[in-house]
């Protein structure tokens, strides 16, 4: 699923990718109505699912794509560490369109949530916020020790939304449209899980 093949640049980035198994995994989904939901074109989209058939993990039918039992398994490992919602207003971020990332167990992996920030705002967010639950409480790096003091309503959408054990890290991603802000919290989130 690497973005780097053969030929010219991709038309999408890895958050597409994930995004289209999400999708395949809900429901058998066509080409054209991928391409919709991922706002990209259907060349885009066909190398995508290409892509995804010679790694054996969608097969297309006359019903559209869907995953194959090893689709599955690779979805099934995805959501055991990220959780994903999307959500209104938040006083962390004060845009439009927020997408909230949960990152099972990474905690160890984070700094001051400055690279997370800068990968959310090149995937298209205005801005994101990265809030760790350590010691019982939620924490945002070098903001606050406690997001329940300092941000009672941020905090109330976290615990609406996740229930997080101990280092577990929270990505917020503001956008000025529903799919930046989703690949904004993606792409913050992909800093803790990919192996740099």
């Amino acid at each position: 699923m690497s973005e780097k093949a053969p030929g010219p640049s991709p038309k999408f980035s890895v958050f597409h990718m994930v995004l289209a198994i999400e999708l395949i995994a809900r429901k058998p989904i066509g080409r054209n109505a991928l391409a919709e939901r991922l706002k990209v074109g259907e060349g885009a989209v066909r190398t995508m699912i290409n892509r995804l058939r010679d790694a054996d993990l969608v097969i297309t039918s006359k019903a559209g794509c869907s995953l194959t039992e090893k689709g599955l398994s690779v979805w099934k490992e995805y959501t055991s560490i990220l959780q994903k919602f999307d959500t209104g207003k938040s006083e962390l971020t004060e845009a439009d369109y927020n997408s909230v990332v949960l990152v099972k167990d990474r905690g160890h992996k984070l700094k001051a949530g400055m690279e997370q920030r800068d990968a959310a705002v090149k995937a298209g967010a205005k801005n994101a916020t990265t809030i760790v639950f350590k010691r019982g409480r939620l924490t945002i790096p070098s903001v606050s020790e406690s997001v329940d003091e300092d941000f009672p309503k941020a905090a109330s959408q976290i615990f609406k939304l996740f229930r997080p054990d101990e280092q577990d890290v929270i990505m917020i991603a503001g956008a000025d449209s529903p799919e930046k802000a989703e690949y904004g919290a993606l792409a913050a989130a992909w800093t803790l899980l990919d192996n740099h």
